[in-house]
């Protein structure tokens, strides 16, 4: 579903001769509005002649045009930047070329609203509110001088110095949230509580919004206001899936946390254990004291906390588990205050496939079955939603005291959802090495097929704690034969089932499952209805330069037998 906003705007000049405030707004469609968002902006000119019309009236003109022409790859705050510092310097310009433009300038306060963000660009005194949950929120600070006398004066404007800053904030859109953009001819005369009256009717669906700009206008001037009145709101109705960009803008300003160690807390949640430290990352098992419930909190190494790339990865990560909804994974906990680097998840009693196996568990074949067709699931989960987990193996699958099986950590997942950005974060080829499909060592791109090959790999290790091709090293470059057929590990091991494993972990890409549906429905058939045994391909279809050298090794033999043969003679 699309980002769906209910906007309206309304200005008008009042008892001033003209008016020199100017509002706009820019709602566009696909693929613009979920690759730029929706821009809405007022501006309020000051000026004692005709050039604080014309201030206003460029700036706002010019965000609306000039922002959707920024490069996509630039983050919103860094293209309304851009375009704002480059409207300074022609506003300064035409202000020194045009007497009758002497002294022009332009508050301007502007709003962009993309994917589930949003953002604001603001300098001068007209005003940004969020009305959120029934309370009003100021989002911007008037830029003026702070003695009682002087608070008409202007610190900063576009135009008024060659040197332009811009305030920028950004926050996480909720559904029935309403935004207000008003010029000083508004919020001056009505007061916090009449606003919030007014936004309050806007969120409930009792006005619109196009009628309430027209209200608050009306309202304002019968108040006694001596200014132009502009006001632009903005309701939102629906709000899209989450992008991964948003999630790395919302993620890249927070700090990493320090080593916690148990009893401390972050962000209210107290520490119980360090559950696990990687080279990038660690988790911690925590409690929530409000909600009486424990969970995981998994953050950056502090070392990683200044790498960019470290940080864009663990956004990408944190936005794929919030977008796998299901029983066969964590689900993400949104915390109730942020201001770390980090994210939550539920947490489960249990321990990893790995775990239970260092412990000596054994796993009887109908056990090893009925996880098998849990982790299939699971898989075809994650494809269903184009996303490529990458690292399956049995130190990532976990089996809970609730005998559920739940796929964990996705650092290292690809999605189809935003390519760039998945490019940018995963490198081609990541894993663990014996798990990892033999076309990937010759640099083929990850697939569906490479996460079905791992899965047969963890279920064929789950029975014989062996690998079908021998444990590969890290940096090492296998050479793969034929698989080793699980029952010379397991004798006990079904017939049926062996297939249904060497065909999982088949050396070719087009022997396999083509989907994780379809190996699930080998593992539901079981006996019933048997896979017919894979038979080993003759040396010239699997390794036809190999072929071609025995030939011409035998060639060069027989050639000397002959010369041989024939000195003797």
């Amino acid at each position: 579903m699309p980002l769906i906003v209910n906007t309206g705007h309304h200005s008008v000049t009042g008892i001033r001769p003209r008016n020199e405030d100017f509002v706009g707004m820019v709602t566009p469609g696909e693929p613009e509005l979920s690759c730029k968002g929706m821009v809405l902006a007022v501006a309020d000119g000051v000026s004692g002649n005709e050039g604080g019309r014309e201030a206003a009236e460029y700036v706002v003109r010019g965000l609306l045009t000039d922002y959707y022409a920024t490069p996509d790859t630039w983050e919103v705050t860094t293209a309304l930047d851009k375009v704002l510092v480059a409207m300074n310097s022609w506003v300064q310009q035409q202000g020194s070329v045009r007497r009758e433009l002497a002294g022009m300038a332009t508050t301007l306060t502007g709003l962009v609203l993309r994917g589930r963000m949003y953002y604001s660009a603001h300098v001068g005194d007209s005003r940004c509110y969020l009305y959120r949950n029934g309370s009003l929120q100021k989002l911007t600070q008037d830029h003026v001088w702070d003695r009682p006398e002087m608070q008409h004066v202007l610190t900063r404007a576009v135009g008024l110095d060659s040197h332009l800053v811009i305030d920028h904030g950004m926050g996480e859109l909720r559904s029935n949230d309403v935004f207000l953009l008003a010029s000083d001819g508004i919020w001056a005369t009505i007061t916090e509580y009449e606003l919030t009256d007014y936004l309050k009717q806007v969120s409930n669906g009792s006005l619109d919004s196009e009628t309430a700009c027209q209200s608050l206008c009306a309202a304002a001037l019968q108040a006694g206001s001596q200014d132009n009145c502009s006001a632009v709101i903005a309701r939102v109705d629906s709000l899209p899936e989450g992008e991964l960009r948003d999630a790395i803008t919302t993620l890249h300003g927070l700090p990493v946390p320090p080593r916690l160690k148990a009893g401390q807390t972050i962000d209210a949640y107290v520490v119980e254990e360090v559950m696990h430290t990687s080279q990038s990352t660690i988790l911690y098992r925590v409690t929530d004291p409000v909600h009486h419930r424990q969970l995981v909190l998994k953050t950056l190494h502090p070392d990683k906390g200044d790498d960019a790339q470290e940080r864009s990865a663990f956004a990408h990560e944190a936005w794929l588990a919030k977008r796998v909804v299901a029983r066969f994974f964590p689900q993400v906990i949104t915390p109730d205050q942020h201001n770390y680097l980090y994210y939550l998840s539920t947490w489960h009693a249990g321990a990893s496939l790995q775990k239970r196996l260092e412990a000596g568990q054994h796993f009887t074949i109908p056990e090893a079955v009925a996880h098998g067709g849990k982790l299939v699931r699971a898989v075809g989960a994650l494809h269903r939603r184009s996303i490529l987990h990458r690292d399956i193996k049995p130190d990532n699958v976990h089996l809970g005291d609730d005998d559920e099986i739940r796929i964990l950590d996705l650092g290292v997942a690809q999605s189809g959802f935003d390519s760039k950005d998945s490019q940018a974060v995963n490198h081609s080829m990541a894993g663990t090495p014996s798990f990892l499909a033999p076309e990937q060592f010759t640099g083929a791109a990850p697939s569906r097929a490479t996460d079905i090959y791992a899965t047969g790999v963890t279920l064929y290790y789950l029975l014989t704690r062996h690998y079908p091709y021998g444990e590969v090293e890290p940096f090492q470059r296998p050479r793969f034969a034929e698989p080793v057929p699980p029952s010379r590990y397991r004798p006990d091991l079904p017939h049926w089932l062996e297939n249904v494993l060497l065909k999982a972990v088949a050396r070719e890409q087009e022997d396999r499952f083509e989907t994780a549906e379809e190996f699930l429905l080998a593992l539901e058939r079981g006996a019933a209805h048997p896979l017919p045994t894979p038979q080993a391909k003759p040396l010239a279809a699997r390794d036809p330069l190999a072929t071609w050298r025995m030939l011409a090794v035998a060639s060069i033999v027989i050639n000397l037998l002959l010369v041989y043969i024939l000195f003797a003679r």
